[in-house]
């Protein structure tokens, strides 16, 4: 029972019952514990990026707690026990490496989005205000002469 568990065990604490039942029928109950790192994926995206990046569905993060229950006689819980516990165990780390691969990409998309945002911020210092145009320059509009309008100008289209 505990070599089927040693891989969920060591990534997250588990709780276990058993309970006798009427008809000599017992539980099994195997809760796998919620960690505080479960619900910090989603914060790590912040108000900022809400709309940007999309948030792993609580539905997930509740499903790492799912517990595992089995009813039955002392004779069939024996028997199966290994196998629904290994099938168990080998959905839950299944689900948790989908989480983590979740958790890492919106890290790096917060990454991203941050490091776009103070690329433009900086582009946007280096380019030169209106206000700051040498006396002598010229817009691109006082340029444009009844002579010289382009075909592509929309200020050139009249109807």
């Amino acid at each position: 029972m505990f070599i089927e568990l040693k891989p969920l065990i060591e990534n997250r604490p588990l709780t276990i019952t058993v309970a006798a039942l009427s008809e000599g029928r017992i539980r099994v109950n195997v809760v796998p514990q919620a960690l505080a790192n479960d619900s910090k994926a989603n914060e790590k995206i912040g108000y900022a990026n809400k709309d940007k990046i999309a948030q792993i569905p609580e539905s997930a993060i509740h499903a790492l707690t799912t517990p595992l229950s089995l009813t039955g006689t002392p004779g069939e819980i024996d028997a199966e026990l290994a196998q629904k516990l290994k099938a168990f165990v080998d959905s839950h780390l299944a689900l948790q490496q989908s989480v983590d691969e979740a958790k890492q990409q919106i890290a790096e998309a917060v990454k991203a989005i941050e490091e776009r945002d103070k690329a433009r911020s900086k582009s946007k210092a280096a380019v030169p205000k209106a206000d700051d145009k040498p006396s002598d320059t010229k817009s691109e509009e006082a340029k444009l002469t009844a002579d010289n309008l382009s075909l592509f100008d929309p200020k050139a289209i009249t109807t």
